[in-house]
């Protein structure tokens, strides 16, 4: 896996944690950036940033790494986290994961343990970024239909027949077929099914949060 799989993000209070983290990322060619605190991480942190985080998942004399998730949340940053958790913070790392977080890893781990769950979380990552990226460009496209072709668009999301349709807007089942295939070239869908996908989400996304 290369640079271009994303930058993996330490963030631990302990110097030769971090030290031995960035040595090993860098073993098997990853980018990787370290830092103290949470509260150095935020400081420099952009919300594009594409990678995953390996976060201690309590750093005592500032911000703990649940708090640095919820934060990272309040920023809208959905950038995959692997927590680093002792035995006694095992409570404390299951909440993390049920806030969201990818997985957790206890001390002392094998580099192969922390491999696998940096490269799942990478590999999340990315598939996270090629959907954003899909429903960007159906957006876009959406702007193409005519008033026409996006009302019977969402009829064909809401699971109408071509017969419903026409039905229910007065018009001729052919007419509807037209409006149709223009509606689905003008989108490049390939299928009804990624149409309604695409429809849902692109939905869901407008609503004001």
């Amino acid at each position: 896996m290369s640079d271009s799989a994303g930058t993996v993000f330490v963030v631990d209070d302990d110097p030769a944690i971090r030290e031995s983290l960035r040595f090993l990322l860098e073993s098997v060619d990853l980018a990787v950036k370290t830092y103290a605190s949470a509260e150095e991480f935020l400081d420099k942190f952009n919300v594009s940033w594409g990678g995953c985080l390996v976060l201690d998942v309590k750093m005592p004399g500032g911000m703990g790494g649940l708090a640095l998730q919820q934060e990272l949340a309040v920023r809208g940053a959905s950038i995959p986290i692997v927590f680093i958790t002792a035995h006694g913070d095992i409570p404390l790392a299951v909440r993390a994961c049920k806030a969201g977080a990818l997985d957790f890893i206890e001390k002392p781990f094998s580099d192969a343990q922390l491999l696998e769950l940096v490269r799942e979380a990478l590999a999340r990552d990315q598939a996270s970024a090629a959907e954003k990226t899909e429903l960007s460009v159906f957006v876009s496209r959406q702007t193409s239909l005519t008033a026409r072709e996006t009302e019977i668009m969402d009829l064909v999301v809401a699971g109408k027949t071509n017969k419903d349709i026409a039905a229910q807007l007065g018009v001729s089942p052919r007419t509807v077929e037209v409006h149709r295939s223009r509606l689905m070239t003008k989108l490049a869908m390939d299928s009804v099914a990624t149409l309604v996908r695409l429809r849902l989400r692109a939905i869901v996304a407008s609503r004001p949060t």
